[in-house]
């Protein structure tokens, strides 16, 4: 999360009154994160968060987003669900940008994930796409395989500014990735999470307690949710001063895969591909992270992520042959 918008008093007041949320009694933003505006919200009805969407959101899938959370709510899986206005409308305008309120959602996320957490977390991600199987909206992965290249696209200098010879990596990693199977369509498909980041997820203790932050969902491969996951959760830091020294922990990738393997069994061609969706995961963020280093406006109360520290996963995952190297 992360605040690009700043709200006024008045525009906040104005905003609450097509509530039945009461008077605010406090709001503060929120500094995690990179895409969207995002505030603690507290009234005189509870607590909530307030999301203005920035950035990569396409306003037309908004419905998309607010109808997945509905349906997730419904099956009973813990996630925000949106509040609606007086007009029965979760969707409005705040200061010029598409806005929602959602319900507050107990939890800490893990600074430093443990091995306990990575497989609650893993049981949590297959849940939720059990959850996620009979919902009928569907929105294409917008940064996709499809985004990859023109996103590279003149970016080598900035690339290798950042460590020479970076952009040979990144060249070698789009050639692994043209000729995978793993983005051709075959293997099994829902509605995925696409950011499931620690900061993206809750915990009391060690018990997984909901997700949060679905606006990168979409209709994509199962199997590339775990991909997402394993990046993001199962690589240590090496030197906290230096991005570049990431070293996967085998353990933690092994509890986060056998407890999402507790839930749904993985096919083998999922197994098969997951090196593939590893790298391509990693090319993602890696890329966007790369945009966003020198995009972010000066005054945002945010820090853009270095990366670097996805560009040591791509050299990781080039590297590696079978699902076996990640614990499967």
């Amino acid at each position: 999360m992360a605040v690009y918008t700043q709200v006024s008093d008045e525009a906040l007041s104005a905003f609450l009154a097509e509530y039945d949320l009461g008077d605010a009694l406090s709001f503060k933003g929120i500094a995690e994160g990179v895409e969207n505006s995002n505030y603690y919200l507290e009234t005189e009805k509870g607590r909530f968060i307030l999301t203005l969407f920035e950035k990569r959101v396409n306003a037309a899938d908004l419905p998309f987003f607010i109808g997945l959370k509905q349906h997730l709510a419904a099956k009973g899986y813990p996630c925000p669900q949106p509040v609606m206005g007086r007009d029965g409308e979760a969707l409005r305008s705040l200061e010029g940008r598409p806005a929602v309120i959602v319900t507050f959602l107990e939890g800490l996320s893990p600074r430093r994930p443990n091995v306990r957490q990575c497989r609650e977390l893993g049981a949590g991600l297959a849940r939720m796409h059990l959850a996620l199987q009979d919902f009928a909206m569907v929105r294409e992965n917008s940064l996709g395989p499809k985004a990859w290249a023109p996103m590279w696209q003149g970016r080598s200098e900035a690339a290798d500014a950042l460590q020479p010879g970076l952009a040979a990596t990144v060249d070698a990693a789009f050639a692994r990735i043209r000729t995978a199977r793993a983005f051709s369509g075959s293997l099994p498909r829902g509605t995925i999470h696409a950011d499931l980041f620690p900061d993206n997820a809750f915990f009391l203790g060690d018990r997984f307690s909901g997700a949060i932050d679905f606006y990168f969902a979409c209709t994509d491969a199962l199997a590339y949710d775990i991909a997402v996951c394993l990046n993001a959760w199962a690589f240590d830091e090496g030197n906290a001063t230096d991005a570049s020294r990431l070293e996967y922990n085998f353990s933690k990738g092994a509890a986060l895969i056998a407890g999402y393997q507790s839930v749904r069994i993985l096919e083998p061609a999922e197994l098969e591909a997951l090196p593939a969706l590893c790298l391509g995961a990693a090319m993602r963020f890696f890329l966007t992270r790369l945009a966003d280093w020198s995009s972010t406006p000066a005054g945002a109360l945010v820090k853009p992520k270095n990366p670097l520290e996805y560009a040591a996963r791509l050299a990781f995952h080039s590297r590696m042959e079978s699902a076996e190297g990640y614990g499967a």
